[in-house]
């Protein structure tokens, strides 16, 4: 990992890095990190699409265990050991950042293997405004993700500031006039330094419990979360059926 103290990349923004949490014992699918894909582990395809980008001026992974660490190591991926006991990515980004300086912190979700390097040069165009403190993606959803709670879906304002996100069917077509627009959330997130500060500093809200959504304590707390929009669909691996899933799509590349 090159020197954080070097000029960035764009110096619009100041430095960018690229934080890929990288938990071993996932709940659904236990050391899914490490688990291969066309002969190479998840996290590999992770990190290869992330460090494609030129937007980042570095990359680092957040490991939980000396198992992924000792990975790291043997393929020269720069990696960092952080407390297993972290309740979430933007926890483990925000120990990151606790240790290396950076002017905005993309969490690059450790199993979004099919990740484009268009994906965090989108996220990061929102920051050209004045008072934007997180950025998120967002997708046109297909049909069959419309009514799907495991698909979430968001709602932005005219100039893509957040305004909801729910695994619920938003917005509701009420005259089913079939003019609604549905948009799904695609988990990656870019992070100013200080909006992470504050995001670790804040307690889950009722939202966020209610619906399982991290981001809902953003939206509760009065964060400027904009949402930016991408061509590419991205799987987010959580099951072996998203793994074979993906592993057939990467074939096809």
């Amino acid at each position: 990992m090159t020197d954080p103290c070097t000029t960035a990349i764009n110096p619009a923004l100041g430095r960018v890095l690229g934080v890929i949490p990288a938990r071993l014992e996932s709940t659904r699918l236990p050391r899914k990190v490490l688990r291969l894909l066309n002969g190479e582990p998840l996290l590999g395809w992770v990190y290869r699409a992330a460090r494609a980008c030129p937007a980042l001026d570095d990359v680092i992974i957040a490991a939980d265990s000396s198992e992924v660490l000792e990975l790291c190591a043997q393929r020269d991926w720069p990696c960092m050991l952080t407390s297993p006991h972290l309740p979430s990515g933007t926890d483990r980004l925000y120990a990151v950042s606790r240790s290396i300086p950076a002017d905005i912190y993309v969490n690059v979700q450790g199993d979004e293997p099919l990740l484009h390097p268009e994906h965090i040069t989108a996220i990061l165009a929102p920051f050209a405004q004045t008072g934007v403190d997180v950025t998120t993606l967002k997708v046109r959803s297909t049909p069959e993700n419309i009514n799907n709670p495991n698909a979430v879906k968001v709602v932005t304002a005219a100039d893509g500031r957040a305004l909801y996100f729910s695994r619920a069917t938003i917005p509701y077509d009420r005259d089913n006039e079939g003019q609604a627009a549905y948009w799904k959330h695609l988990g990656l997130y870019a992070y100013r330094h200080a909006a992470l500060e504050r995001f670790a500093a804040l307690k889950p809200g009722r939202l966020e419990q209610t619906e399982r959504l991290e981001q809902l304590r953003l939206l509760e707390n009065g964060l400027s979360l904009y949402v930016a929009e991408t061509p590419f669909d991205t799987v987010g691996v959580d099951t072996e059926e998203d793994l074979r899933r993906v592993e057939a799509i990467l074939q096809d590349r």
